[in-house]
């Protein structure tokens, strides 16, 4: 696999992980968030520049900071 090169594609690399580390599907996971599944597969697959209210519901669904979720993507 290709190393991401823009940010929105390193975020939503990083995010898959994450939920794959949860054990989530993205279904289930887009239902946490009360969100989409098909907006938020594409923000996993680095197609939507998401907004800090949007990282913030993401960050909350895993339980995380938003720091934590933007954490090594430099």
């Amino acid at each position: 696999m290709t190393k991401p090169t823009s940010l929105a594609a390193k975020l939503g690399q990083s995010l898959r992980a994450q939920r794959r580390i949860s054990g989530l599907s993205q279904d289930d996971f887009a239902d946490r968030i009360h969100m989409h599944r098909a907006y938020y597969s594409a923000i996993e697959r680095g197609e939507k520049n998401i907004t800090l209210t949007t990282l913030q519901r993401v960050a909350e669904g895993f339980g995380v900071s938003m720091s934590a979720l933007l954490k090594d993507l430099d």
